[in-house]
């Protein structure tokens, strides 16, 4: 993994989207200087902002296993990072990805540290048990960005194109590979699950899932429980890609 100092690394950055032109409008004009951003739109009528270094793909089965390994097959960086749509980024967390990784050739990956995007007492408590949890071995969850060497990426063989814990089961063959970086400043992320439905609530619920993951229920079965319906949904489909989909689009 060692690399010549003379070229950067290129970072791919891939966003699974599902109708989320609203957040990629925010999130997109931070990553102008970024190598390329890859979205990966589930909704054949949505929306996908325009942007010079952007090129947009339509996967009609919506899941961000498929949709994530559907971007990073066209990805041309070194580092691939995989940004939820609703989680912002900065330039700094952008150099910090490059800089780890180019100061410690034997690191393979890694994600950020998470902080809400809203300053809430009831989550506060939330993001320091979640930062020691994650600096002492815990999972690399989507939404702190993980990112991965592209050479490590291909040999893992890519996300688990599973509808739910894609992160999880990623997060744990990641870290059994090699060394991960943990990474400040944290990646500022969306509440809103936690705050609609409680902080506690979800904090357990969430728990309570990984758990039954670890102990071998099936991502489809876990699923339907989630969302109370059939996972019958994410039976494989052929992939699908339209002509506007596929090409860079003009500047924003």
């Amino acid at each position: 993994m060692e690399r010549s100092i003379e070229r950067p690394l290129k970072i791919s950055v891939i966003i699974p989207s599902w109708g989320d032109a609203e957040n990629l409008r925010a999130r997109l004009p931070a990553l102008r200087e970024v190598h390329e951003v890859i979205v990966v739109e589930a909704s054949p009528e949505a929306e996908v902002p325009q942007g010079e270094n952007v090129t947009a793909l339509l996967c009609v089965r919506p899941s961000r296993g498929k949709q994530m390994n559907e971007g990073a097959a066209v990805a041309t960086g070194d580092v691939l990072a995989f940004l939820h749509a609703d989680t912002e980024i900065e330039p700094p967390h952008l150099e910090a990805v490059a800089r780890a990784l180019t100061d410690s050739p034997h690191a393979i990956g890694g994600a950020f540290y998470r902080q809400f995007d809203e300053r809430h007492p009831r989550l506060r408590w939330l993001e320091s048990v979640a930062r020691f949890l994650t600096r002492n071995g815990g999972t690399l969850f989507g939404d702190q960005t993980v990112f991965v060497r592209r050479e490590v990426f291909d040999q893992l063989g890519g996300f688990a194109e599973i509808p739910l814990m894609e992160d999880v089961e990623f997060s744990r063959r990641l870290r059994a590979r090699g060394p991960v970086a943990v990474l400040d400043p944290p990646i500022r992320t969306s509440p809103r699950h936690h705050l609609e439905n409680g902080a506690w609530r979800t904090t357990i619920r969430n728990g309570l899932f990984l758990l039954l993951f670890k102990l071998g229920v099936s991502a489809e079965t876990l699923h339907s429980i989630y969302y109370r319906r059939s996972s019958r949904s994410w039976q494989p489909d052929q992939r699908r890609r339209s002509p506007r989909f596929r090409s860079e689009i003009g500047e924003l």
